[in-house]
């Protein structure tokens, strides 16, 4: 991988992981159509720490606040004094369906999972997903239904949302388009169900990167060139990433998911049209190998 494609490759990254439109579905369908190989589910795990510290910065208040909380509670023997240990508890309950679907399925998220038809199909099922739940969160503001803000969220609200994490091990799902729509149908205020899916991504984001890091580290690690793309990618993604978060939340507050469900339905057909015509091959060439 040339610097120039790492370059290309971390913004796609830092811009697409937190948008609701997939990172992973983006990592693929950009090198095919530029004719780059395929990076490989390895190297886009391990680029998503970039993402991850970018969390970690713009999150820094929140996250000190829940660690701290949550140390206190378990120090004093009140686990669950107050919401931000609660919050630090649902955090890890909410990451255990990723982890545990991520080790039974992980043969198939390397190698057929990664093909451009699961993909077009998973951006085109998430954004029909989404659009339901914009139009359920219609129904409840015409009934005068509160939305829920971050202090609001439960227990039941965190193991749904966690549930539906698990979904984005499928490419072209998107993590946080899946626990977005999620947070949405449990009746969160939309800034307020990206700011959870963000805080619920730290523990399995991290776990993934380490993961696959050891797992792939003798090909990632393999040559000079391979360690300052790897360099590259990770600290542009986790840069253009602080500035992603910020422009979601922001945009959120503000205005409905619609221009993401747009976006992903036209992505998802524009590639099953180039699947038809040939201009794709539904799986890059190691794997199809």
């Amino acid at each position: 991988m040339s610097f120039f494609e790492a370059l290309v490759l971390g913004i796609v990254q830092g811009l697409t992981e937190f948008l609701p439109i997939s990172s992973t579905a983006h990592l693929r369908i950009v090198p095919a159509l530029l004719g780059w190989n395929d990076p490989g589910a390895g190297f886009t795990a391990v680029i998503q720490l970039g993402t991850l510290a970018a969390v970690l910065a713009y999150f820094r208040d929140d996250i000190w606040r829940i660690g701290r909380a949550w140390n206190l509670g378990l120090v004093r023997g009140r686990p669950w004094a107050d919401f931000d240990a609660r919050m630090g508890w649902m955090m890890i309950a909410g990451t255990v369906p990723i982890v545990v679907c991520g080790l039974l399925f992980k043969s198939h998220i390397k190698t057929t999972l990664r093909s451009l038809y699961v993909i077009a199909g998973a951006m085109i099922a998430l954004a029909v997903l989404l659009a339901a739940a914009e139009a359920l969160m219609r129904w409840r503001a015409r009934r005068g239904e509160r939305q829920k803000h971050l202090q609001d969220i439960g227990w039941t609200d965190a193991l749904v949302t966690g549930l539906a994490q698990a979904v984005a091990l499928v490419p072209g799902s998107s993590r946080s388009g899946v626990t977005i729509t999620a947070g949405l149908f449990a009746g969160m205020s939309r800034d307020t169900a990206a700011r959870f899916s963000f805080l619920l991504s730290l523990p399995s984001v991290f776990a993934a990167g380490v993961f696959e890091f050891y797992e792939a580290r003798l090909e990632l690690l393999s040559s000079q060139e391979n360690i300052v793309a790897l360099a590259v990618a990770t600290v542009v993604s986790a840069v253009v990433g602080y500035g992603s978060i910020a422009f979601l939340l922001s945009y959120l507050k503000s205005h409905t998911t619609y221009v993401f469900i747009a976006y992903r339905l036209i992505l998802g057909g524009l590639i099953l049209y180039w699947l038809a015509t040939g201009s794709l091959a539904a799986m890059p060439a190691a794997a199809a190998s």
